[in-house]
């Protein structure tokens, strides 16, 4: 904790009694390790963890996903968070154990971030951001959903549309242009609860999105429907949308899961192949 605010919180105490003692030093101690998430696409030149290990980020050369990285550090800062963290450079991802607690925890994570800051590489300062390829990875649904509150930024770190608030899924505006880009409802932006309640209905909320690897379509959502299983990279795309499907069905008999037009899945004839089976009814 800087000196500055250890200072105040010193000169606080001492008109307190011991009760408001204690409850000024939990909330200032709560305050001091609030932290800042990143959402964004990932692109070229993003930054790994042993490349800013040890590091003053702000020294280096701002090319590809180092100038990225320094930007989201400045929000953070200008915003008084002493902590900020990005997938890029914040996770070991020569750890198969780290990588799969990552996944595990994704979803706790931006839940609990005090904000997170959602860059939006491709949308100038004066455009909509409903053509966004944000808006088409299979990651960021997480990443929109789970966070309380979310502030958007275009390409050069501007506030989205100049619209200067805490929180923009507080913004009517904004939700209604999220609403049109996604399809989702605004009850679920706002106040989104990882459950597996209206399976097939978040099915389709990411049966247009697309993923590097083929199989993360399928993690990216664990935490969406708040299952835990086990991360097998190298696995087909089919065996690993068929073990998520397999384990709503038998936590949560919800079988509108088997309601999908499309090719079936050789991991099992009653699922499909592929999540695009549910952009539309049967």
């Amino acid at each position: 904790m800087g000196s500055e605010r250890c200072e105040r919180l010193v000169s606080l105490c001492k008109t307190c009694n011991r009760d408001q003692q204690i409850e000024h030093i939990r909330t200032e101690i709560s305050k001091h390790f609030q932290y800042v998430m990143l959402s964004h696409r990932w692109g070229k030149g993003e930054p790994s963890l042993h490349d800013i290990e040890g590091q003053n980020i702000y020294i280096m050369s701002p090319t590809g996903g180092i100038g990225k990285l320094q930007g989201f550090c400045a929000v953070a800062r200008e915003r008084d968070y002493l902590w900020a963290w990005s997938d890029t450079c914040c996770i070991d991802k020569q750890s198969s154990a780290e990588v799969q607690e990552t996944i595990g925890s994704m979803f706790a994570w931006y839940r609990q971030s005090a904000l997170t800051a959602v860059h939006l590489s491709d949308v100038p300062d004066t455009s909509s951001f409903g053509n966004s390829e944000w808006f088409r990875r299979g990651w960021t649904l997480v990443e929109l959903l789970a966070p309380r509150t979310v502030l958007f930024f275009t390409q050069n770190w501007s506030l989205y549309k100049n619209i200067i608030s805490p929180n923009h899924k507080a913004e009517v505006t904004v939700l209604e242009e999220l609403e049109r880009a996604t399809g989702i409802e605004s009850r679920f932006l706002t106040d989104f609860s990882p459950d597996m309640v209206d399976a097939r209905l978040r099915l389709q909320w990411a049966s247009l999105r697309r993923t590097t690897l083929p199989e993360d379509i399928a993690y990216s959502l664990f935490g969406v429907f708040n299952v835990h299983l086990p991360i097998h990279y190298g696995e087909s795309a089919e065996n690993a949308l068929g073990r998520l499907l397999a384990e709503i069905i038998s936590k949560s008999g919800d079988l509108s899961v088997l309601d999908w037009v499309g090719e079936s899945s050789p991991f099992h004839s009653c699922f499909p192949a592929h999540i695009t089976s549910y952009h539309r009814l049967p």
